[in-house]
């Protein structure tokens, strides 16, 4: 074949095989100089290669890509792979990208580290954007001694808490805490150093469902034990809830709180399976399971089928730990479904101690994407609605209220504070002190930096002294900088802060405190009549009962605000843009 011929052939050739017709070229000249020059192996080595790679490609049927472009092909994946990188570090701005922005990620690194985190020049913020929030501060700053704010859960030393079966060990907690994040979920390596940084700050530190490992016992931090439908820790072989199990777990005195997990907010209403070959020896001692056997956990409990029995089972389970106090962790979702349980709060005079609401957007656990982006209520609504309700029948001050869901900032925890919560807890916040770069690679057991990882390599590379001491650096710093808040807003404590404190601008030319535009009851309202109460309760509260968590009868909801002059007023007391039920 002349040279004529050759040119002839390779220009019949679609562009889409140029890569690989390349490298055969490649391959006969390299083979060609070694033979006669005794040179270019390397070259011979690549390109047969690549031939290889690009025959694998033309013969394969899984992707079409492939097949039109041997070789070429493969630039595609590469930089779809390398995609969210190229995004997150040379093209996206401080305050873009989600779930957390590169502000907000740098924020934690430098509180973690104990760097400076002051910034010059003014906020990057745009003031004048919808939705914008600021603490309106006071001519008459406090000065405060200590950033270290407590709360009471289970009644006080002095005051003992109200009910049947109460708590009689109080907790004096941390207003900042570490979520439920779970061994096999986080790395033995990331729960050490969460639980030193715990152990070292003197907050609490949540077990997750997954229950309590060797890893949460090597520093003895204090624990929150998280029992949720698949009963790890204390369950029988069919995986029904064992009492023995539970006391021996719960007395243990490193457990000060038990917290009953009936959702969480990254897929409420969704169960799980942990596959047989990730459940190794140590996952399986910590949870109570078989080696290597697929681990289910329900979509609901089995302990329990309705809300008077749901209190019943944290009577029980206070009573069997020793008074500790006992509660429960859930992310709103029917309202008559959390109305019921308040009613059967006040049929049996059982109170949960404490509960936590799970924002929506809340995100530790890896889970399908329709429930990520799509289900549950975000935490703004779940946190207003339980205070309020709880409020309304004058139960407020028996129950102690946490909030999580994307709380990293100490403005974060104020604002939770103003809608109603007593204290507020992270995961990413806390994962990030670790060193979580937000790779979003949680559920592969690829975690670049050893957070959520099980390969026993990877997560070497997390220091467990180094990033405990990161972990107390993110609390300490948090709260210092909560402190500040609050003495500038010329208070003494974040309890003092209510929605009259903040200020949210509507639109270009409004602005309003955040009291006038949220849900709000008068005490003890819900106990009288409903008429001139917000639609939610008129709505949903006549449907509940505390016999079952199924409404009595089909929600038949009331005329809109144009329907007559009373509901008129009410759109007017409650008016569309505070985003609460209507």
């Amino acid at each position: 074949m002349g040279v004529s011929a050759v040119h002839r052939f390779f220009n019949s050739l679609p562009l889409r095989y140029s890569a690989l017709a390349i490298s055969v070229v490649v391959l006969g000249i390299s083979l060609y100089t070694l033979t006669t020059a005794d040179r270019g192996l390397g070259w011979l080595i690549a390109s047969t290669l690549l031939v290889l790679l690009g025959i694998w490609d033309l013969l394969q049927k899984q992707h079409a890509i492939l097949r039109n472009y041997p070789v070429m092909g493969h630039l595609r994946f590469i930089f779809e792979f390398i995609r969210p990188e190229i995004r997150q570090y040379f093209i996206e701005g401080d305050t873009e990208a989600q779930p957390f922005s590169r502000a907000q990620r740098s924020l934690v690194y430098q509180r973690a580290k104990g760097q400076v985190d002051n910034r010059p020049f003014g906020t990057q913020l745009d003031v004048s954007q919808q939705g914008y929030e600021w603490v309106n501060h006071s001519l008459q700053p406090t000065k405060l001694s200590s950033h270290d704010f407590r709360l009471w859960i289970g009644g006080t030393q002095e005051q003992p808490a109200e009910g049947v079966d109460p708590c009689t060990r109080p907790y004096h907690a941390s207003v900042f805490n570490i979520s439920a994040m779970s061994f096999g979920a986080l790395s033995g390596n990331a729960i050490q150093a969460l639980n030193q940084g715990a152990k070292m700050g003197g907050f609490i530190h949540d077990t997750g469902e997954g229950s309590i490992s060797q890893y949460h016992r090597m520093h003895g931090g204090d624990l929150i034990w998280e029992v949720a439908s698949g009963y790890f820790g204390c369950r029988n072989a069919d995986g029904t809830f064992s009492e023995e199990k539970f006391i021996a777990n719960a007395t243990d005195p490193q457990v000060k709180m038990i917290e009953i997990k009936l959702s969480q907010g990254a897929k409420p209403g969704h169960g799980g399976m942990l596959p047989g070959a990730k459940v190794t020896p140590e996952i399986a001692a910590a949870r109570g399971i078989p080696i290597g056997v697929d681990c289910i956990s329900p979509s609901s409990h089995s302990a329990f089928s309705t809300p008077v029995e749901l209190m019943q089972f944290i009577a029980r389970l206070r009573r069997l730990s020793g008074g500790k106090p006992t509660g429960f962790k859930f992310c709103v979702g029917h309202p008559w479904e959390w109305f019921a349980m308040v009613k059967a709060m006040l049929e049996t005079n059982i109170t949960p101690d404490f509960i936590v609401v799970d924002g929506a957007e809340g995100g530790t656990g890896a889970a399908p994407v329709e429930f990520v982006d799509h289900v549950g209520v975000p935490l703004q609504e779940g946190l207003l609605l339980v205070h309020n309700t709880l409020l309304g029948v004058n139960l407020r001050q028996r129950i102690k209220i946490g909030a999580a869901g994307k709380v990293i900032t100490a403005f974060d925890i104020a604002r939770m504070m103003a809608l109603g919560a007593d204290w507020c807890n992270s995961g990413r916040g806390f994962m990030m002190a670790l060193g979580c770069i937000q790779a979003q690679s949680c559920h592969t057991g690829t975690c670049p930096t050893g957070v959520t990882t099980q390969d026993a390599v990877r997560q070497q590379a997390l220091v467990v002294p180094n990033k405990a001491t990161r972990v107390a650096n993110f609390h300490k710093n948090t709260l210092h900088a909560l402190q500040e808040l609050v003495q500038a807003a010329g208070l003494r404590h974040p309890n003092e802060i209510t929605a009259h404190h903040i200020v949210r601008r509507l639109d270009d030319t409004q602005v309003s405190l955040l009291s006038n535009l949220i849900l709000r009851v008068e005490p003890g309202c819900l106990l009288k009549n409903l008429e001139r109460q917000h639609k939610v309760f008129q709505n949903y509260w006549p449907l509940a009962t505390a016999q079952s968590f199924q409404p009595l009868h089909e929600p038949v909801l009331r005329p809109s605000a144009a329907g007559s002059a009373d509901n008129a007023a009410q759109s007017q007391a409650f008016p569309q843009r505070n985003g609460i039920w209507t």
